[in-house]
């Protein structure tokens, strides 16, 4: 088995190591910013194509002292990049961390870079040009104290762009963000699920593809280690053939997507067409003060209202707050109602007391995931 690390936004990393449990994975250790894990190579693949809620998957290949430019250069060096590049292909570097000396990401990264095409050159009198949008090889560099961890990154780009949202709103949920709220809330696919503020319907969408057990990694194009030299066709074959045969054809309950703009709305159709969730997700226009259940069997409401930050100003948003109160308590007796915020003032204004608190960031912003029973 072999040492993984997965990246994943702050205060998730507890629901990460759950989901990469479910996936197979052993020795889930909770981080920083992240959830170290080991496996072998299906898991690495699998874990790509199937996790909901993690950036990226990390090998690690070199833990070394790095206190300075000099002694970084040097230690990449060390490395047969032989076994990894040839001088025609293209290679990123991205740099996180840092300490006294190597404090600044780009140089750092560039300092990588000059070790590994210094020995190219050296070797072969060619060298590998960078590619920082579609390279073959991405590596990472993390930095902490006096320590640097260099490690291939399988993913590529970013596991949370999906590839199924050309259309966004206005600030947008991440999908990670969005598979791990659901997750939080304890949302099942049996049950009836309805967001009144879905904007480009990334809630909705994230619940329809775990509610018919689609694999977000399918709508990718092209994942970082399948351009490794170690790269197995037909293992990663079985595994995409394998997510395709296990999709479902219908949902187990209902999932809807309520927005008062018409534009917004055509945006998270056009989104839930790309996720292949067409004819699957109820998306409609609507205004909030016409909010109604959709069924009459009690589900989860999820919601996330603009607080002020980046849509809205705060003092404009209080009737709304308690507009969405009202609503809850008239009108969804039975259901269970969650709203991430990131104002505590505005909070106040639902006017009802929750029963649970998750602190989450949205971003960089510090928000609250509060949970609301309604009798």
């Amino acid at each position: 088995m072999k040492q993984y690390f997965a990246t994943v936004a702050r205060g998730l990393e507890a629901v990460a190591a759950q989901e990469l449990e479910k996936l197979g994975a052993q020795d889930v250790q909770p981080e920083f910013a992240g959830v170290s894990f080991k496996g072998d190579q299906a898991l690495l693949y699998r874990t790509n194509l199937w996790a909901r809620t993690i950036f990226r998957v990390l090998v690690p290949i070199r833990t070394f002292p790095c206190r300075s430019a000099k002694q970084l250069y040097k230690e990449i060096q060390n490395v047969n990049w032989e076994e990894y590049l040839d001088p025609n292909d293209t290679l990123a570097v991205d740099c996180t961390g840092g300490n006294e000396n190597l404090n600044h990401s780009h140089y750092t990264a560039l300092q990588v870079k000059n070790a590994i095409v210094d020995q190219q050159r050296y070797d072969s009198g060619e060298r590998s040009s960078v590619d920082v949008e579609n390279p073959d090889l991405r590596l990472n560099l993390h930095i902490r104290e006096d320590k640097g961890i260099l490690s291939l990154d399988s993913s590529g780009d970013s596991l949370h762009r999906r590839g199924y949202r050309p259309a966004m709103g206005l600030a947008p949920l991440k999908e990670t963000l969005a598979a791990a709220i659901l997750q939080m809330t304890e949302w099942t696919p049996q049950m009836p699920f309805i967001d009144p503020l879905c904007g480009s319907g990334t809630l909705p969408i994230e619940a329809g593809l775990q509610a018919l057990n689609i694999a977000p990694g399918l709508f990718r194009g092209e994942f970082g280690f399948e351009r490794w030299r170690d790269f197995d066709e037909d293992l990663w074959e079985g595994l995409l053939a394998e997510a395709e045969t296990s999709q479902l054809s219908s949902l187990p309950a209902p999932i809807h997507g309520r927005d008062r703009a018409d534009e917004i709305i055509t945006q998270a159709l056009v989104n839930a067409e790309k996720s292949g969730l067409e004819g699957h997700l109820t998306l409609m226009r609507s205004e909030l003060a016409d909010l109604e259940p959709p069924t009459t069997e009690p589900g989860i409401l999820i919601c996330n209202p603009p607080y002020g930050i980046r849509v809205g100003e705060e003092e404009e948003l209080r009737e709304l707050y308690q507009l969405l109160g009202d609503i809850f308590k008239q009108r969804f007796s039975g259901w269970t109602a969650y709203i991430l915020t990131g104002s505590k003032k505005l909070s106040k204004c639902v006017g009802l007391r929750a029963s649970k608190r998750i602190q989450v960031y949205n971003g960089s912003i510090p928000c609250t995931l509060l949970r609301y029973d309604l009798y």
